[in-house]
């Protein structure tokens, strides 16, 4: 069974220890604790020992989505709190001005495919680029961005195909017209099963959907159904 969690950013923006309240005693052992605004980061630091994270057997964190109140040395800074526990991070391709200091990261480091609104990281050709200079870099798997990219779900073969070695974590939502992040749909899971096979049954699956407290089981109980591979498909991949 896929180890199923949660962003605290799509549970509770801005607030992760109110998110992680949310999930505490549930049956989730895999978290993201969520720092896309850089403002949220060093508060983020500054709480991490105190944080009640030993139901997770993953924990990994997102990185800013852009510098805006701090530079990207700042932000490498700060990161490096979390990687010294050994904790992946998740970091968009734009946000990255020096390739050269984000190595330090290694195989922690999780560079996130994007959706079509970027102008780097969304299709494998672009990703190719950006692993030429991350060479020991993972990948999350967006899997809403690859479907708001290419809806019938090509794209998102190929860059499984091409870096699925690389596949460390997934992000799991419905990304529609807006570019935002919002509950799945039964046309986004019919979608999502066209490439379940491929990505392995012990990779972290994040979700980034925006539920209440009450809809948590819900919302897990639709994502274990789009990692689920039709009948018809495993007579064919036979």
């Amino acid at each position: 069974m896929p180890n199923i969690g949660f962003s605290t950013g799509s549970l509770s923006l801005g607030r992760f220890e109110a998110a992680l309240q949310m999930l505490l005693g549930k049956n989730i052992a895999a978290v993201e604790l969520s720092a896309l605004r850089a403002a949220e980061l060093p508060a983020l630091a500054a709480a991490v020992d105190r944080l009640r994270l030993e139901q997770y057997s993953y924990v990994s964190v997102h990185a800013p989505s852009n510098w805006d109140t701090l530079t990207e040395a700042e932000g490498i800074e700060f990161l490096a709190v979390f990687a010294a526990k050994n904790w992946p991070i998740v970091l968009h391709p734009d946000c990255i001005e020096n390739y050269g200091a984000w190595r330090v990261f290694g195989s922690l480091l999780l560079i996130e495919n994007m959706d079509k609104r970027k102008l780097v990281g969304r299709t494998a050709a672009e990703l190719e680029t950006v692993f030429d200079q991350l060479p020991e870099a993972g990948l999350c798997f967006d899997i809403g961005h690859a479907h708001q990219v290419d809806p019938t779900m090509a794209e998102a073969f190929h860059i499984l195909r091409q870096f699925g070695r690389r596949v460390t974590q997934v992000h799991m939502s419905h990304v529609d017209s807006r570019n935002a992040h919002v509950g799945l749909r039964w046309a986004s899971i019919q979608a999502f099963q066209k490439v379940a096979h491929l990505i392995p049954e012990n990779i972290p699956i994040i979700l980034e959907t925006p539920v209440a407290e009450g809809g948590i089981d819900t919302e897990m109980e639709m994502a274990r159904e789009a990692l689920t591979v039709p009948t018809s498909d495993l007579v064919v991949a036979r």
